[in-house]
């Protein structure tokens, strides 16, 4: 396996508020572990929130070592539980300080078992497969994509939309989160993209898809990823992982 990760601020924000996680080593009972965050909050509550709920979320993890990772991701240790647990410190820690009242975050984390990807989400940052063509496999938490689902507007218009923006789950956002599993069984030569809403609000998908499939490697195809975020307007912070399992 083979995995590259980066964050850039872009062009129009001064702090990134993304971060970025990836292991290929075992952690806890996984044998990996994939997370992308994208923090929401003003001044430092953004970048707070997001890169303590990714350390609160390794620290829950590593707890379970020695178990089954199977039993980790199917039974009673679920990654979307441990989701649920970041959440509560989350909002414990905005409650201790009144500069982080009102932090949250995105987040969407995964690990490789086998043959498999075992996925969850939180918000909007997605998580993509890459074979012959791009498919998204997670389902974005937003006002706009239940506006899709409700067949009320197109996914063109909803690129657009002027509340594009507006998620409606984030960790920290309230007492509960409920977090979406994806288990996804994996072709030989497929890669797995996860990003922060940074990359796709400036790239279309099949833009995401040609970068990929025409550079030399995983490091290049991130690095031009972000690049070409940038040339587009860079108006959030870009963060990507690019996976091949």
């Amino acid at each position: 396996m083979n995995a590259f990760a980066t964050t850039d601020v872009g062009i129009e924000r001064n702090v990134n508020q993304d971060y970025v996680y990836a292991k290929l080593d075992d952690i806890g009972c996984l044998p990996n572990l994939f997370i992308v965050a994208d923090g929401m909050g003003g001044h430092k509550a953004g970048d707070t929130a997001s890169r303590y709920t990714v350390e609160t979320l390794v620290e829950l993890l590593k707890e379970s070592e020695g178990k089954d990772p199977l039993a980790t991701i199917d039974n009673n240790i679920k990654l979307v539980n441990t989701i649920e647990a970041a959440n509560t410190e989350i909002r414990n820690r905005a409650q201790e300080d009144e500069n982080l009242r009102g932090m949250g975050t995105t987040m969407v984390v995964a690990t490789i078992v086998d043959q498999y990807a075992y996925v969850a989400n939180v918000g909007d940052s997605r998580l993509y497969v890459i074979g012959e063509d791009i498919i998204q496999i997670t389902r974005d938490h937003s006002w706009v994509e239940e506006m899709v689902q409700r067949g009320e507007i197109d996914r063109k218009a909803a690129r657009t939309h002027e509340k594009k923006n507006v998620i409606t789950r984030a960790i920290g956002g309230y007492d509960t989160v409920e977090a979406e599993m994806f288990s996804v069984d994996l072709k030989k030569e497929d890669m797995i993209l996860m990003c922060s809403d940074g990359l796709t609000n400036m790239l279309e998908d099949q833009e995401i898809f040609h970068i990929i499939k025409s550079s030399h490697d995983i490091r290049e195809a991130a690095e031009r990823l972000v690049s070409r975020a940038n040339d587009n307007g860079g108006r959030d912070n870009i963060s990507v992982i690019l996976i091949e399992p």
